[in-house]
């Protein structure tokens, strides 16, 4: 006679600690749980209402500027640190975890127009409408952690003159060299006080330069003729130049596809390039009902965040023609300045009110510790919801997002007139058709009049 019984290791069913849980031993048989889709949706249901209820982005602001934020860059050395220039000629360094003033970088004359950072993150390098490039030495993180650092105040290492106002800067990612924008792009080095290069290419103002990060020596910039023009340090001349339709506000590269980059517009979107290719975008970015002023990429080169003049933040798929998400508040003002934090969690804008804010990349993430158990949870409700997101209800939930009524306002008159647009471009297509067919019809009745004449001449 066989008898068959329940075996279990006991490893797997005795708890370690008394507090521990019972562990649950399931059958996953399909055919014991008749309803488990049903369950799941329902499921799927609550996890996009918990995400919306969830939703709070705003982390803070940080305040202390007297003028609008113009400009800012990343710390690459130091994750908690920001440093933000403003139309005063104030520049700072933020602690994001604080909220407050670390340092001061006192000395231009006029507006700051552009910051950035070394890779080693103990150089930073500004520029204004004062005429003038300034090397300053960064705290290191140990300074600036402690609290007698509140107060700090740093001295310029190097003073450089121009004989225009410069518009952007931008460190080299993998060296010393650093590339300024303005009545043409310059390459300095840290220990020369002349540039060791200049290009130029027309006669109009360059306002936007980024450096490539897979290729020390590629650059981009764009210019206030609509031109973006490629640079190559290795050659005496521009490499490639593309002219758009309207004005190109700022240029991000994809970390992870330094081919690929991102351009902000002034006819309220986005347009991604791939350098080896300018013949056509890649992707065209919309939503913003304004000029989109800054453009920055995640670390993860996944998503890029955009600040517009229309007042909001939007984050965008890199390969996504619509934002996933908008943040803005009542007090916000235009937006000129955003940055993806270093551990892309969260997302820094600089606004014309003088503020520096704090968001979460996702909205409805969970700061602080979390424990395994909560962990779990949430990776369940994410796969859920990713599981029967086309389904309408759900598909409703997610992509719902609350608008200011002027910017709704501007969205329906902005889809108003490209549909508008878009019917008259139709017309004009019909006018087309209808002035070319009667010309057509008159070619075939004239033809097939010679060929009956030719046909009746050969009967004959």
């Amino acid at each position: 006679m066989k008898v068959k019984v329940i075996s279990r290791s006991t490893d797997e069913f005795t708890r370690e600690r008394s507090q521990d849980l019972q562990r649950v031993f399931r059958n996953f048989d399909p055919n014991l749980r008749p309803q488990e889709k049903a369950i799941e949706y329902v499921r799927a249901l609550n996890a996009a209402k918990l995400e919306k209820i969830f939703a709070r982005p705003f982390i803070g602001a940080m305040d202390g500027h007297i003028d609008a934020v113009s400009c800012m860059a990343k710390n690459p050395n130091y994750l908690k640190g920001i440093f933000s220039g403003s139309m005063d000629g104030d520049i700072r360094l933020w602690d994001m975890a604080s909220r407050r003033t670390v340092c001061q970088f006192p000395g231009h004359q006029g507006a700051v127009r552009g910051l950035a950072a070394s890779t080693d993150g103990r150089t930073l390098v500004s520029c204004g409408t004062d005429c003038t490039v300034r090397l300053w030495n960064v705290p290191v993180a140990t300074i600036v952690e402690s609290d007698d650092s509140s107060n700090c105040t740093a001295e310029p290492l190097a003073v450089y003159s121009g004989n225009n106002a410069f518009w952007d800067v931008d460190h080299q990612w993998d060296g010393e060299l650093f590339a300024t924008a303005g009545a043409q792009v310059d390459i300095w080095n840290h220990n020369r006080s002349q540039p060791i290069n200049s290009f130029e290419w027309g006669t109009d103002t360059v306002i936007s330069v980024r450096f490539n990060p897979g290729e020390p020596n590629l650059l981009a910039t764009s210019a206030s003729d609509r031109s973006i023009t490629l640079y190559d340090l290795r050659v005496s001349s521009p490499a490639r130049k593309l002219i758009m339709r309207t004005k190109t506000n700022s240029i991000a590269w994809n970390p992870m596809e330094p081919m690929n980059f991102t351009a902000a517009n002034e006819d309220c979107n986005c347009y991604s390039y791939d350098a080896r290719k300018l013949d056509e975008a890649k992707c065209v970015h919309k939503d913003h009902v304004s000029a989109v002023m800054d453009i920055d990429f995640s670390p993860t080169g996944r998503e890029f965040v955009t600040g517009s003049y229309d007042r909001t933040v939007r984050i965008f798929q890199y390969n996504g023609g619509h934002s996933r998400e908008i943040y803005h508040t009542k007090r916000m003002q235009r937006v000129f300045c955003v940055k993806f934090s270093c551990d892309a969690s969260y997302i820094i804008s600089g606004s014309d009110d003088t503020n520096l804010r704090l968001w979460k990349a996702k909205a409805s993430e969970q700061l602080g510790v979390l424990l395994p158990r909560e962990r779990k949870r949430h990776e369940y409700h994410e796969a859920v919801k990713n599981r029967y997101k086309h389904l309408p209800e759900v598909k409703r939930i997610v992509r719902h997002r609350h608008l200011p009524k002027p910017i709704y306002k501007a969205a329906s008159l902005r889809r108003t007139m490209t549909e508008a647009e878009g019917g008259k471009k139709k017309e004009g297509k019909l006018i087309v058709l209808q002035e070319v067919l009667p010309l057509n019809h008159y070619v075939k009745e004239e033809s097939s009049k010679k060929l009956s004449e030719l046909w009746h001449y050969q009967l004959l």
